[in-house]
């Protein structure tokens, strides 16, 4: 049995804390992603370029989060979402499998929010896999809008025969967008102990790993402290039969 390992991660920008006293996590992130052992690895909040923050951090990369985070071997696509005053951020995938394509679109439901999802083709077990990292909004109507929105990409853009993988934070507080994504046939593991945030004690499950044409078989939730010190969200890894 052919098996995908998934694993879906925010990383708050590679920074925890706030003012002088922020601290710079995104080489400790490097060790961790590396420690999700995952097939395929979908980041949020990940950085380009920040100007204050190089300024700010002797440590600061040279290269873009996507590229510093990659383990050895792995191919990183990245796409901005949002630019603001100092640089840009985005949503990236990390692959362990050959990169067929990858594309982008804009799902920003409002000036206030700049939202993206990246859609990557990896080759995974001699199989064409479909994978689209989200983030979704802070405000429940956009999320609804915005899944809509996933919905008609996947029929455009996913042949129906061909796996796919759906996920990301979805900032869905008690899963209320599960029916509207089981009813796109993608299906996640259930388990009330994934909970991801806040990453110190967490409360909700916030980030998700959803698939269709592939049989979820387990998922797990890294926890302790050297997890909740790195982001306000801990890692979903899920696993799949393809």
């Amino acid at each position: 049995m052919d098996i995908l390992r998934v694993a879906t991660y925010n990383i708050h920008k590679g920074v925890q804390g706030i003012g002088p006293a922020r601290r710079l996590e995104i080489h400790n992130l490097g060790h961790a992603v590396e420690q999700l052992d995952a097939d395929v690895v979908c980041l949020q909040e990940v950085r380009k370029l920040h100007r204050r923050e190089e300024r700010h951090f002797t440590r600061w990369p040279e290269l873009p989060q996507a590229e510093f985070l990659a383990p050895e071997g792995y191919r990183a696509i990245y796409q901005t979402n949002a630019f603001t005053r100092h640089g840009e951020h985005g949503n990236a995938l990390l692959s362990r499998w050959e990169v067929i394509t990858h594309a982008h679109e804009d799902m920003s439901d409002h000036r206030f929010e700049q939202r993206g999802m990246l859609h990557v083709v990896v080759h995974a077990h001699g199989h064409p896999v479909h994978v689209i990292v989200l983030h979704l909004g802070l405000i429940a109507s956009s999320r609804v809008r915005q899944v809509q929105q996933v919905r008609n990409f996947i029929e455009r853009e996913v042949p129906r025969g061909e796996p796919l993988v759906v996920a990301g934070d979805c900032n869905d507080w008690g899963a209320k967008l599960r029916p509207a994504m089981n009813a796109m046939d993608l299906y996640d593991v259930v388990n009330e102990r994934l909970r991801t945030y806040p990453a110190r004690l967490p409360l909700a499950q916030l980030d998700y790993v959803y698939a269709r044409g592939l049989r979820p078989l387990a998922a797990q939730v890294p926890r302790g402290r050297i997890w909740w010190r790195m982001s306000d969200h801990l890692p979903l890894i899920a696993e799949f039969a393809l």
